[in-house]
Formats: structure tokens, C-alpha cells, sequence
């Protein structure tokens, strides 16, 4: 339980801003902090469907509460997330090798490709909450579907592109057996908060989402791994935003 509760809090204080304390960040803590990935949704969906209620309360129209909920995701992910699929816009955007895609994705600046991406990507998740008929619910939904794409992407065969960095780290170090044990725990619960709040319709709606998350981030780590020769730190973070949109178009058509 100790060791469970150490990758819990290496996994907090990876993906959010929450300030846990991790004691160790070697591969072995790395493997622990990556199956429970996905409940680190609970504190950023938490967040935003915090505010989509108190906006709600206030009187405020659907599309500017939504706008302010992205924003919450955005804070309490440090933007690292967006970062990321920038980053990884521009790099395989660039069109050139690997070698050149990962240079330019290391770069500090931002390119065309990355600004495009991240608008359109905002764009579609602000307008996806304003039409959710419960955006609360539909903002934990889809923060915890969209981290469903780190175990994937951490799973045993997937390389990392540098020999350093985070990619490295966490690289092939959970089983497939542990992947695919946290889909189903992320898919009952999807389901059950889907239930509670829209029935039937609300549980199969979940599970749509969660499956749409994680269909279209194992579709862009293929790509990327072909691309890049494995994955890398913002590989993650774009993987989590795409999967996160993806379950969001879900919710937000579900009437």
C-alpha cells in the first residue's frame, strides 16, 4: 500500500501543480505513478467542473463558464499538457526526420503548426463543455479518459525517443496486463458517473467517451512512435489534450 500510495503522489506531482511530495523518481516509481495516472483527472475535471457550477451559480452564460473551466485545466496542469501537443504540432508538422522533428520539438519557441493546434484544440473544448448537457460531469469524464493515454503510451514495447528525459524514464514500464486493468476500472467508473447523472443514456454516452480517448491516443502514438522512433515528455502531454477532446466531442453530442 506504501508503494501505492508513493506512485499515486509521484503521478500528482507530475501531471498537476498540487505540491505532494515524492520520495523517489526512478523507473520502478515511475511504473507506479503511471497506471494510477488517469485518477490525477480528478483534481484537474474537479477543478473545472468546480467552476462550470459556481459560474452556473453566478449566472453566467454556457459558453464563458466553459471558457473558464479550460482555463482551471490549463493552471492546474502548469500548461504543460498544451505544451506538449504545441511541441508536437511543430515537430511533426516540420515534415523532416526524426532526428530534426525532435530538435525543433525541443525548442523553447512556438511554431505555426503548434499555434494552429492549440487554438482549434481550445476551440473545440470551450465549445464541447458550452454544449455538454452536464459539463460538470463531463469535464472529470473526459480529464480522466484523456490520462487513460499514459499507461498506453508507457506500456512495454513503446521505445522512448531520447535516451534522457521523461520519456526515458517512464518508457516501457507498465505491463500490458496493467493497462489494460486501469481501462477497465476508468470505463465502470465513466459508466457509473454517466448512470447517476443520465441514466442509461448517460452511462453509455461515458463509455463512448472514454473509449473515443483512448482509440484516438493510441492512433496518434502510433504515428508519433513511427515518426519520432518512440515517444517523449511532450508525446505524453499531446496524447492527454487529444484524448481529453476527443471524449469531450463524445459528451458534448450525448443529449
Amino acid at each position: 500500500m506504501s508503494a501505492t500510495a508513493a506512485g499515486l503522489r509521484l503521478a500528482v506531482t507530475l501531471l498537476t501543480i498540487v505540491p505532494l511530495r515524492a520520495e523517489r523518481a526512478d523507473r520502478e516509481a515511475a511504473r507506479r505513478a503511471m497506471v494510477p495516472a488517469p485518477l490525477t483527472g480528478l483534481i484537474v475535471g474537479g477543478g473545472a467542473a468546480a467552476v462550470l457550477l459556481l459560474g452556473d451559480a453566478l449566472g453566467l452564460a454556457a459558453v464563458p463558464r466553459a471558457a473558464l473551466a479550460v482555463a482551471v485545466t490549463a493552471v492546474l496542469t502548469r500548461a504543460l499538457h498544451l505544451d506538449g501537443l504545441a511541441d508536437l504540432a511543430d515537430g511533426l508538422g516540420s515534415g523532416r526526420p526524426a532526428a530534426d522533428a525532435l530538435a525543433i520539438m525541443k525548442r523553447s519557441d512556438i511554431g505555426p503548426f503548434g499555434v494552429v493546434t492549440l487554438v482549434l484544440t481550445l476551440m473545440i473544448q470551450v465549445g464541447c463543455l458550452a454544449t455538454a448537457p452536464d459539463a460538470a460531469a463531463a469535464a472529470v469524464i473526459a480529464a480522466v479518459a484523456g490520462r487513460l493515454a499514459l499507461p498506453w503510451a508507457c506500456r512495454s514495447g513503446v521505445p522512448a525517443a531520447r535516451p534522457g528525459g521523461l520519456g526515458a524514464l517512464v518508457a516501457g514500464t507498465v505491463t500490458t496486463r496493467a493497462a489494460v486493468a486501469v481501462t477497465a476500472a476508468v470505463l465502470a467508473g465513466a459508466a457509473l458517473a454517466g448512470a447517476a447523472c443520465g441514466g442509461l443514456q448517460g452511462a453509455l454516452g461515458a463509455g463512448l467517451a472514454v473509449a473515443a480517448a483512448l482509440g484516438t491516443a493510441l492512433l496518434m502514438l502510433r504515428h508519433a512512435v513511427r515518426r519520432l522512433g518512440g515517444v517523449t515528455g511532450d508525446v505524453f502531454g499531446a496524447l492527454v489534450e487529444l484524448a481529453t477532446t476527443a471524449a469531450l466531442v463524445v459528451l458534448g453530442c450525448v443529449s
